[in-house]
């Protein structure tokens, strides 16, 4: 029999009843398995074992013989089996040329560059990443923009040190959480008389 050349990630799920092997893409892991192939030399090795339990052991040298012929024929079946199973999954597969990883058409592999997505990612779902992170990172800036910071270290007053959780200063009692707002574009320091921002002239 020739040598079988493939996919080196592959379970044998073979029994004594038959043939089946699963075959996984190096790249993400998907699995293939193939049909059951019914094992006949496994089928005979049973109907004698059957036989001689029935019977109280008259069969038991044929059941013996079968096993023999079983082990040796089972094996043989076996590789014809894998064989088969290759030819039958391999469609799904592709060798990449550049790093000679098999990977499934279906996920990894980009038809279009002739090279698997591990060494030629999809352009386009590449840029859609890009733009969602891009998304996320400008929401992340505007609320850290917006949130409001209350937390002061000294009165804007006097200058005496307080308390995160005062409402007024202990040293000269002015209230520690007025804020004076520009009435026409809410932006303005507390001791302003007009507008740094508008130059609207506050009240």
């Amino acid at each position: 029999m020739a040598l079988i050349k493939f996919v080196r990630n592959h379970s044998d799920l073979s029994t004594d009843r038959g043939f089946q092997f699963e075959f996984s893409c190096d790249r993400c892991g998907t699995g293939y398995q193939t049909s059951f192939q019914p094992s006949a030399t496994g089928l005979v090795s049973e109907v004698l074992d059957t036989a001689s339990g029935l019977l109280g052991g008259l069969f038991s040298s044929a059941a013996t013989v079968g096993d023999r012929v079983h082990s040796v024929a089972w094996e043989r079946a076996r590789d014809a089996a894998f064989q088969k199973a290759v030819e039958e999954v391999k469609p799904n597969f592709v060798q990449c040329p550049k790093c000679v990883q098999w990977v499934c058409r279906e996920s990894c592999w980009n038809a279009s560059r002739g090279l698997c997505k591990e060494c030629a990612p999809d352009l386009g779902v590449e840029q859609a990443a890009v733009e969602s992170q891009v998304d996320v990172e400008e929401v992340q800036a505007k609320a850290r923009q917006s949130k409001k910071r209350t937390a002061q270290a000294a009165c804007p007053a006097c200058g005496a040190a307080i308390s995160a959780s005062g409402k007024f200063c202990p040293e000269c009692g002015a209230a520690l959480s007025a804020e004076k707002h520009c009435t026409e574009c809410g932006k303005m320091p507390a001791s302003a008389k007009f507008c740094p921002d508008c130059g609207a002239k506050q009240s």
